[in-house]
């Protein structure tokens, strides 16, 4: 499957404005979908470093062009029973915040366009799940598309992509000196 890069694919127009587009993907047997314009391009599952001490659902980096980036596992993430690598695997890459990560899904679906009255708020359950990452439901066909805030869960503490290198910028440089 050849790249397919997103970014010069997109068209506007009064009629594009009143809807938004999503990249539909699938997770084990559910549907969901991200914004379009946190999309770069769509790469094959390839190998991955594994960076020791990461958390299960960070699965590595990957040199893309020069560009060394995080790889998450969403099926994992979401704690999905099983996260088998097929021939259908493949890597969404993202820009939230100026940086690249990737993230690997189980297939990418196609692009869906969707208007305000079609996407539903997502249901409060109190504690006992949690959908914080979760920015709405919308039908598609039978099925319930999941629409993802796919920069709230990239730029997450939890995930801690962005929390250590904010530390760095903001922190004085190192004289090599020790206090």
């Amino acid at each position: 499957m050849p790249n397919l890069d997103l970014n010069n694919s997109r068209t506007g127009g009064a009629a594009a404005s009143a809807r938004r587009e999503f990249l539909a993907f699938r997770l084990g047997n559910q549907d969901y979908a991200i914004d379009i314009l946190k999309v770069q391009e769509i790469r094959v599952f390839d190998s991955v470093t594994k960076l020791p001490g990461a958390p299960d659902y960070i699965k590595g980096v990957i040199n893309l062009r020069g560009i060394i980036t995080p790889v998450l596992d969403l099926r994992v993430k979401f704690a999905f029973e099983r996260a088998e690598y097929g021939p259908f695997t493949v890597l969404i890459v993202l820009r939230v915040r100026e940086r690249l990560v990737a993230a690997v899904v189980d297939a990418v679906a196609d692009v869906v366009a969707l208007s305000a009255d079609q996407i539903q708020p997502a249901p409060e359950f109190a504690s006992a799940v949690n959908i914080e990452y979760v920015m709405g439901l919308a039908n598609r066909s039978d099925r319930m598309l999941i629409l993802l805030d796919i920069e709230r869960l990239i730029s997450s503490p939890e995930l801690g992509l962005y929390d250590s290198e904010a530390a760095r910028e903001s922190a004085p440089p190192s004289t090599g000196a020790t206090s």
